[in-house]
């Protein structure tokens, strides 16, 4: 990671307020373009909604009722490119959609996959058919009276892992990415911007000067613009929360299903960490402050009913083993309902200070790369230190470089680099880090060279890799956000996690 430089005279190209996908995501392509950018996030990378999503790269199949063909088209597109730069962290997925009764017919369903399957030019992934659920094995896990379903294609991200990526990315690249540094104020000064920045894990301040501001901050887009930088603006975010449990595995078999429900919302069942479902999401007006939210009851008990129509096996609230919500932080388009806001994007650009300042409203964690290049090509003219060539769409980003034959073949490579390890150990270094597995490995040639195991295979070596790499400061970013280990180890694991990250941090 690129050290913090001294910052009493010089002046940034462009300073970054958010540590979400939006933000690290503009900051990877500005740097590639040959930019200075500094990026503060109050929190840890991906703390807030990057981190609470259904984990899918998709196109949105429901945005088509909501006639947002171009969202859905760009975010097919963004799809298979996101796929082939990241494989590690993404990968496809087939969905199970049973048809059921009293609810879309099947002309609309079969209608909206063929515009899904048609609407980008040359998709990669396998087109949608038709499934008879009473002999597919797809059909197993549900009731009976579901016999005609249908099955199509989207894929998989690890989200966190996407943000810190680009973060990584981003620094290799020149730009300054710091994590826990909270704006306090920032104003026009002499045809730049004089931003004031506090340091929330030690204390104090500082001053950071740059040509324009890009504001990705989020749910809070709205309130900085109010708050931190007294500027005034007609456009607000509408923030929608939106929850997940995670239960034990309800079904067999790699598909997911998605699910209509009699308020037309829809709910997915994934497979989830190998012997876990995902269940989610929630679509629930959110009137409140941002910040840290949580799964109500409500949402609990709606997502169990959701699944039990369906699925043999009946999922209670008290089976939820874990559970996570997040702000969608939605442009305002006046829609009357929660569930058909707008998923897209809008950038609004504000020079009428002198000093650019670019404001996101909206977007999904499946088009931010493209949103990065139109955030770039709308400050382009003011800020010319950006106009360079778009980049992204082919770079792998860290890790993404497997070689020939994908995933598999590079597993096996790092196993036959690495034969001490453990087959799940080996399999989920490459699925989080990729390439850069071997740099947690390092010269090892047994397990114990590793350090010590803090609890279901998470070494000391992993861990000391994510604090010198990947920003991580405290053990929820490396039980939540940079893995899910979380999930899988007992309390006692956890807390040595803690306490290891306490010693080594002091």
């Amino acid at each position: 990671m690129t050290a913090a430089p001294d910052d009493s005279s010089r002046v940034f190209d462009l300073l970054i307020v958010g540590g979400g996908v939006n933000g690290t995501g503009i900051a990877r392509d500005a740097a590639g373009r040959g930019a200075s950018v500094v990026l503060v996030e109050q929190d840890d990378l991906a703390s807030y909604t990057s981190s609470a999503s259904t984990k899918l790269i998709h196109g949105g199949l429901r945005y088509l009722e909501y006639y947002e063909f171009r969202l859905v088209r760009e975010s097919l597109i963004e799809r298979d490119r996101l796929l082939a730069i990241a494989p590690h962290i993404m990968w496809p997925l087939r969905f199970v959609l049973p048809h059921s009764e009293g609810m879309r017919p099947v002309w609309m369903l079969k209608l909206g996959l063929f515009l899904y399957d048609h609407l980008a030019p040359k998709m990669k992934l396998p087109k949608s058919r038709t499934l008879d659920l009473r002999t597919h094995s797809a059909g197993k896990p549900l009731q009976d009276r579901y016999k005609k379903g249908f099955v199509y294609s989207d894929g998989w991200v690890q989200d966190s892992r996407l943000v810190v990526l680009n973060a990584m990315d981003a620094s290799a690249r020149g730009a300054d990415i710091r994590t826990r540094q909270r704006l306090i104020s920032a104003r026009r000064v002499d045809g730049v911007w004089e931003a004031e920045i506090e340091d929330m894990r030690h204390g104090g301040t500082t001053t950071l000067r740059a040509k324009a501001l890009v504001n990705a901050a989020g749910p809070w887009v709205a309130r900085l613009l109010a708050d931190q930088l007294a500027v005034p603006n007609s456009k607000s975010v509408r923030l929608v929360k939106g929850s997940h449990i995670v239960v034990p595995q309800i079904f067999d078999g790699p598909q997911c299903y998605i699910f209509q429900n009699p308020d037309k919302r829809i709910v997915f069942a994934i497979p989830y960490e190998q012997g876990f479902t995902l269940i989610g999401t929630t679509d629930v007006a959110w009137d409140e402050e941002p910040g840290l939210v949580e799964i109500s009851p409500q949402e609990v008990s709606y997502l169990c009913e959701s699944v039990n129509r369906y699925f043999n096996k009946t999922v209670k609230p008290s089976d939820a083993v874990w559970s996570y919500a997040g702000l969608r932080p939605l442009y305002d388009d006046a829609a009357a309902n929660a569930s058909a806001v707008t998923r897209d994007y809008v950038l609004d650009l504000d020079t009428t200070g002198g000093a650019p300042l670019l404001s996101i409203f909206g977007g999904k964690i499946t088009t931010f790369r493209k949103l990065a290049e139109h955030a770039l090509e709308k400050l382009a003219p003011v800020l010319p230190a950006v106009s360079g060539h778009s980049w992204t769409a082919d770079a792998a980003l860290p890790g993404g470089d497997l070689g020939a034959g994908g995933f598999e073949p590079a597993l096996r490579r790092f196993q036959d680099a690495a034969p001490f390890l453990p087959l799940q150990l080996a399999w989920r270094l490459m699925r989080s880090y990729g390439m850069r597995a071997y740099d947690i490995v390092g010269n090892a040639k047994e397990l114990d060279d590793l350090g010590e195991d803090l609890g279901q295979g998470m070494m000391t070596s992993e861990v000391d890799y994510l604090i010198e790499n990947e920003w991580a400061t405290a053990p929820e970013d490396v039980l939540w956000r940079r893995s899910k280990i979380g999930l899988h180890m007992t309390k006692e694991e956890r807390q040595k996690v803690a306490d290891y990250m306490r010693q080594k941090l002091g």
